[in-house]
């Protein structure tokens, strides 16, 4: 393994050496390292780049690790990740991915995660991203996550890149059976002349499904971002989006939420919030003996939590 690699794995992924559970590591656009365990399989997929994963129905309290780290310039990523969820699992799955060039090179990697949970479980699903390295080659994140939820289950998705990106594509698509949610937590940064454009697309189809989708964000210097999601009720269900991003210096944000009501008992909400650090929080934390440039840096940090 290489020292980048392990550099990446700390910042993304719950890394101490080892992982607790079964897991995959992915350098270079190979897997370098994989463990299954009694209840988690992991196959490599044998028509295309990436691994089907397979969680037994009955599984509780397991984590799997599948990072993906790109440890130079001149690499181009792709690699395609379906997990089968059985029904009656309690299980958490930590997805990092980590691009890093030095070289003047691009570098990118693209993740097509798609996930089929069962009824009656819960998925907790971590994501983190980060660009390293010094130079102009730019450093690429582009990830597509498909959930597919059965009855009765939930899916909790939290995502966040924390800096270094310069170009990122975010998709996420998910369609919620009866009685089931989807929560989404969203935490994105863009400095310098980075560019961000998420998309969410959401269907509600069962009885009593939901969505909460929470979305914050800062966007520094000369960046943008764009965010674009679709709520569609097609059933008695619940629907909860919100936007929030703070911008500096001559960062540029756009929004564009759409609801889709189609069943009478569909009840979606939207809220949208865009501006600058207020006024009165930067003179408060001045107070206590910070810069101007501390106390924004402190807002920030509160605000992404």
């Amino acid at each position: 393994m290489k020292s980048t690699t392990e550099e990446i794995l700390k910042i993304v992924s719950d890394w101490k050496g080892s992982f607790c559970g079964a897991y995959s590591i992915r350098e270079d656009g190979k897997g370098i390292a994989r463990m299954s365990t009694e209840h988690v399989h992991i196959e490599p997929k044998k028509d295309k780049p990436g691994l089907d994963i397979i969680v037994d129905d009955g599984t509780k309290g397991e984590r799997l690790a599948i990072p993906a780290c790109v440890t130079h310039g001149g690499v181009d990523d792709l690699v395609y990740n379906d997990f089968y969820i059985g029904s009656d699992c309690d299980v958490t799955i930590i997805a990092g991915c980590g691009v890093h060039t030095d070289n003047g090179e691009p570098a990118r990697h693209n993740g097509i995660h798609r996930f089929f949970i069962k009824d009656n479980s819960s998925v907790k699903y971590l994501e983190k991203h980060i660009g390293l390295g010094k130079g102009d080659g730019r450093k690429s994140i582009d990830p597509v996550t498909e959930v597919y939820i059965g009855e009765n289950s939930i899916m909790d998705m939290d995502t966040s890149q924390i800096g270094g990106v310069s170009d990122t594509h975010r998709v996420t698509n998910g369609t919620v059976g009866k009685g089931s949610s989807f929560v989404i937590h969203e935490r994105l940064m863009t400095e310098k002349n980075q560019n961000a454009d998420t998309d969410f697309s959401v269907e509600l189809n069962g009885e009593g499904s939901s969505v909460d989708l929470i979305s914050r964000s800062v966007a520094k210097d000369e960046s943008h971002q764009s965010y674009r999601s679709v709520i569609k009720g097609n059933a008695p269900c619940t629907g909860h989006s919100e936007c929030d991003a703070i911008i500096t210096g001559h960062g540029t944000v756009s929004a564009s939420p759409q609801l889709d009501a189609n069943h009478i008992d569909a009840s979606l909400i939207h809220e949208a919030a865009i501006g600058k650090i207020a006024g009165e929080q930067l003179l408060k934390l001045k107070t206590f003996g910070l810069t101007e440039e501390q106390a924004e840096e402190e807002i920030i940090k509160g605000f992404l939590r």
